[in-house]
């Protein structure tokens, strides 16, 4: 009997290993691959076919295992904290587009209970394919990334309700009166559901897991998630809803107990391998021969669900007193058709309420948006500035104040991007010292409490060129990027080395997974924000388990001066630290005066056998000049600043010599 399973259970797993690996490797969310999986083991499809009804039915349970994951992360004490992001933002985003799309399909002759499913599927937006892109691009951290990824994650609260409607939409056909009916049944039926999994399930679940955390059995736990999360389904299924649905709600009952996290552990890797089946179920609906005659409609689809996503949140978003860049860049990133959508229609389909055409349209308009998603999240900033309409008068406007007010009085100042926690400590430290800075940052509200306060905070975006001028970077001494937005960092990296190439730039970074490209972007040094955590509870540790005060600080000297080359380009004179071996070989900073019988006047750096040491700076008559090009020619007097090993620099400074 198992005999007959083996050669389609095979021949989807290693198809789906093949293609999910190509797509990791090709940066492309992996639900697209699952989808990919399905489309091509389909029965529309020649070639190999798995019979699509066991994976539909495996696929319900990824729905149902997803649904319980958001309910765990969603209980009402956390909902109620946020309730104004979840009513202000997050639930218009959903009703607004639900409600937009639906009137224009119904205009076009689509029925109410059809209108209303293609809207709320397109509500949706990808969490997969937005968090994934924006930690790509270094943009999880920045303004409008956290604000498109909070209200991602609250749309899939938001649009619970409509696990309970949808399912009611299958009576439409037979009229109005029917259709009301059915719906006021169905939240008679949601509010029991209520009942019986949330109140119920209040008092009765907290003492059964404390019951099964004693037994310390890893399975039986297991098998006891396992069972709730199904008997909730089962219970809201029996009432005539969505089995989603009361997973949801059992998600939310542990979500308010102390199990919460090792609930979450235990389903995640059930959860995952579900909802790969459950793509891979969505691939099967799919029917590639019709979309040679539905590809206009789909591509039109795909087109108003991305474009009136990105108006509609962009509109929102600016009525909480957002700038209205940051408010388009929003937009552009929730633009993506998403997951739930796929649940909503499958759970659609189900109950008659849209036709296989219609569903056929809307699968392919939403597959393609989430093919051409990443690249509207990749390009969010070119193409918010497309609709801002005026970013010039406001740009003239800070510039010119800038100008007539700062800039003619700024010397020898430091330019801080970004006037965040870390923005404002380098800001307050400056201050201490008497040395002058200006800020510059991107949110209103801030720059206009900083600026009250008597601080050098302006508002401007320090990516663009003219504002880089209008703060004074031609005369500034240092410049310090202390925002998380790695692709705005790039390109004032850009915009510095263009107009003063011997500029310090300081860089902020959350980890040491872009250090290597800021510096090759023109960076003087990057910091890790990670790395300095990690030496400090390291010292910490140390200093707490009786160790020397005097070998944790060269401990961490050492573990900095490996990450930092600033931290080692120094002159070390005679016992720096300690007169150890290891020191006394580490790199280090030595200036080579070139005397007036050298015969290196008039040649270049490039002819001399510089190898194993850099050139870090020229001094010529009394100008410094950082990383000189090494077909800069030499004259005497000129003072060539190396930096490498002992035996490097000697070898380096016989050659200079002769």
């Amino acid at each position: 009997m198992i005999e007959q399973f083996f050669h389609p259970i095979l021949m989807l797993l290693g198809a789906a290993i093949i293609v999910v690996v190509t797509f990791h490797r090709l940066h492309v969310p992996p639900s697209l691959g699952y989808i990919l999986v399905g489309v091509l083991l389909s029965s529309y499809t020649p070639g190999s076919v798995i019979e699509a009804q066991p994976i539909h039915m495996l696929a319900e349970f990824g729905i149902v295992f997803l649904l319980f994951t958001i309910g765990l992360n969603f209980s009402l004490p956390q909902i109620y904290a946020s309730h104004g992001l979840v009513l202000g933002l997050g639930t218009a985003q959903v009703l607004l587009t639900t409600i937009a799309v639906g009137v224009v399909v119904w205009l076009m002759g689509l029925p109410v209970a059809a209108a209303f499913v293609v809207g709320a599927v397109f509500a949706q937006s990808s969490t997969t394919i937005i968090s994934k892109t924006l930690s790509e691009q270094g943009e999880e951290h920045s303004r409008h990334g956290r604000l498109g990824t909070g209200m991602n994650i609250f749309q899939d609260v938001t649009a619970v309700p409509f696990l309970i409607v949808i399912p009611a939409f299958g009576v439409a056909a037979e009229g109005i009166g029917a259709l009301a009916s059915s719906l006021g049944l169905a939240l008679a039926k949601a509010a029991l559901a209520f009942a019986l999994v949330f109140i119920v399930g209040r008092k009765l679940l907290r003492p059964l897991f404390h019951l099964v955390a004693v037994q310390r059995s890893a399975e039986v736990f297991t098998l006891t998630v396992l069972f709730v999360s199904l008997v909730a389904a089962w219970i809201t299924q029996n009432l005539g809803m969505s089995t989603a649905f009361g997973a949801f709600l059992a998600g939310m009952v542990l979500g308010e107990t102390e199990f919460r996290h090792q609930v979450e552990s235990t389903i995640r890797p059930i959860r995952d391998v579900l909802l790969g089946l459950f793509f891979v179920g969505i691939g099967m609906l799919f029917d590639l021969s019709v979309f040679p005659q539905i590809w206009h409609w789909a591509l039109a689809g795909a087109v108003v669900l991305m474009v009136s996503k990105a108006f509609i949140v962009a509109q929102i978003v600016q009525l909480v007193r957002i700038d209205t860049l940051t408010a388009w860049r929003t937009g552009w990133l929730l633009a993506v058709g998403g997951e739930f959508g796929f649940a909503l229609l499958t759970i659609a389909l189900g109950m008659q309420a849209i036709d296989q055409e219609t569903g056929q349209i809307t699968l392919a308009s939403v597959l393609l948006s989430m093919i051409g998603g990443p690249f509207l999240i990749r390009y969010n900033h070119a193409l918010a500035r497309l609709f801002v309409r005026q970013p010039a008068s406001q740009r003239e406007g800070t510039t010119l104040q800038l100008n007539t007010e700062t800039t003619s009085k700024l010397r020898d100042h430091v330019i801080i991007c970004g006037y965040g926690r870390i923005g404002q400590s380098v800001a307050h430290f400056l201050e201490e010292e008497r040395i002058p800075y200006i800020a510059l940052d991107l949110d209103p509200v801030k720059v206009k409490e900083a600026h009250t306060a008597g601080e050098q905070v302006f508002y401007g975006d320090a990516a663009e060129r003219d504002i880089l001028e209008a703060v004074g970077v031609s005369t500034a001494r240092l410049l310090v990027i202390s925002h998380e937005d790695i692709m705005s960092a790039h390109k004032v990296l850009h915009h510095v080395r263009d107009l003063r190439p011997d500029l310090p730039v300081m860089v902020r970074t959350r980890d040491e997974s872009h250090v290597d490209e800021l510096r090759k972007s023109g960076a003087t040094e990057v910091v890790p924000e990670t790395l300095e955590a990690a030496l400090m509870i390291a010292a910490h540790t140390l200093l707490l388990l009786d160790v020397p005060i005097s070998r944790v600080m060269r401990r961490m000297q050492q573990q900095r001066d490996k990450r930092y080359h600033l931290l080692r380009e120094f002159y070390r004179g005679n016992n720096v630290f300690t007169d150890t071996l290891q020191e006394n070989d580490a790199d280090r900073l030595r200036p080579i005066i070139l005397p007036p019988d050298s015969g290196a006047a008039g040649r270049t750096l490039r002819e001399f056998n510089l190898e194993g040491v850099a050139v870090t700076a020229l001094v010529r008559q009394g100008k410094r000049q950082l990383t000189p090009s090494l077909d800069t020619p030499l004259q005497v007097g000129d003072v060539i600043v190396l930096f490498g090993s002992p035996d490097d620099l000697e070898r380096a400074e016989k050659a200079l010599s002769v």
